[in-house]
């Protein structure tokens, strides 16, 4: 486990790393590794330049940082030019996980998107629900910073005596129990809507006048991530095959968003909740904002947990998913780690980006699906 450890990114129990070469990687010579490449350098110019992290992860190593400086200079046309940059610079690690009965599992993949919805910047008929900025209160706690009473915290509340304590969540702020409580930059059409946005954690909103505007990720209270896709399914409410996107949010209409309505209750089980910053859509051709300070790419960008692996860093994904069509075809592709979530934890859990809009939104819904994933780090640190 040295290949991680020095790498600067602890080691989960029942994860271990098996070094690979080039030609055992399943799929790759009919990857698009340009693609591949140009996504890495999007990375690659934002570690060179410092931009600052919209959620902090594993800062990039120097190995890592060298290489991306290499990347910047190189001159890259072909997929063949492209192999032969990652082959130069990257070991190639597969990453092998084990149950508590000591069996081989495979990694594990969901979808995400950024949602397009109509929105208002006033409250209005038929848009009720307030998007919030981020609090002036809110302190973003580091790893390790959550001890004592905010143990299991991601972030906290300053008093006005500068001590810490839990923030609200979410019923509380939905009630109104949150202290100093930002002004709404955007209002949404229900509680579901905003609910969706904020699990995707961005979001591109329609103006009543066709002009557009984007949220961007920017802040969180703290509360550990709920899944109330997978309460429904476990409290048989929805057979697991029924469960999509869609299903959740038509569940949640028909049961109610009222106060003490089951749709309200189901989805303030997840007691996180998300604030925002509000910006231009400067070019409606690249995606969202993710984590690590860069657009994301469709079907490029994946979300990591941000304790383990750096930003930036290569992962080949390898599965059969319903990523085209709701037929389960071969996915098989070189992303770049670029984002992050609160669900996504392991070594061997991805998100995988995949666009914008209801269409991107339908297709990463039905992602829930094992992978083989194979991380790629550098050589100089790659050695156990």
């Amino acid at each position: 486990m040295a290949a991680i450890a020095s790498f600067g990114a602890p080691v989960a129990a029942g994860h271990r790393l098996e070094a690979l070469d080039y030609a055992s990687i399943p799929g790759l010579a009919e990857d698009d590794l340009h693609a591949a490449f140009d996504t890495f350098r999007t990375s690659c110019a934002a570690i060179a330049a410092g931009v600052p992290e919209l959620r902090r992860g594993k800062p990039p190593s120097a190995v890592l940082q060298d290489i991306c400086r290499i990347a910047l200079k190189a001159e890259v046309s072909t997929n063949a030019d492209a192999r032969r940059f990652f082959e130069a610079h990257f070991q190639p690690w597969r990453i092998t996980s084990t149950d508590g009965d000591g069996r081989d599992q495979k990694g594990f993949l969901t979808g995400y998107y950024e949602p397009v919805v109509a929105a208002s910047k006033t409250s209005a008929p038929g848009f009720a629900t307030p998007i919030l900025s981020r609090p002036p209160d809110l302190v973003t706690l580091e790893p390790g910073e959550g001890v004592g009473a905010l143990a299991g915290f991601a972030a906290a509340r300053r008093r006005p005596d500068s001590n810490l304590e839990p923030y609200p969540d979410r019923a509380a702020i939905e009630t109104g129990a949150m202290e100093g409580r930002p002004e709404p930059i955007a209002w949404v059409r229900d509680p579901i809507e905003r609910f969706i946005i904020q699990v995707q954690g961005s979001a591109r909103l329609r103006w009543p006048d066709g002009s557009q505007a984007r949220l961007t990720y920017s802040g969180r209270n703290g509360w550990p991530y709920t899944s109330i896709g997978r309460a429904l399914v476990e409290d048989g409410k929805v057979a697991a095959e029924r469960m999509s996107l869609a299903a959740l949010k038509q569940w949640v209409r028909d049961h109610g968003q009222e106060e003490g309505a089951e749709g309200l209750v189901l989805m303030r089980r997840n007691r996180s909740f998300v604030f925002f910053a509000l910006g231009p859509v400067d070019d409606p051709g690249k995606g969202p904002i993710g984590a690590a300070g860069v657009p994301l790419a469709p079907l490029r960008s994946i979300a990591v947990d941000r304790a383990l692996w750096s930003y930036g860093l290569p992962l080949w994904l390898s599965a059969d998913l319903p990523w085209r069509s709701p037929e389960k075809t071969a996915f098989r592709r070189l992303m770049i780690a670029q984002d992050t979530g609160s669900a996504i934890v392991g070594p061997a859990r991805a998100d995988v980006f995949f666009g914008s809009g209801d269409d991107a939104g339908a297709r990463a819904g039905d992602i829930r699906h094992p992978a083989d994933m194979i991380v790629l780090l550098p050589r100089a640190q790659s050695a156990p």
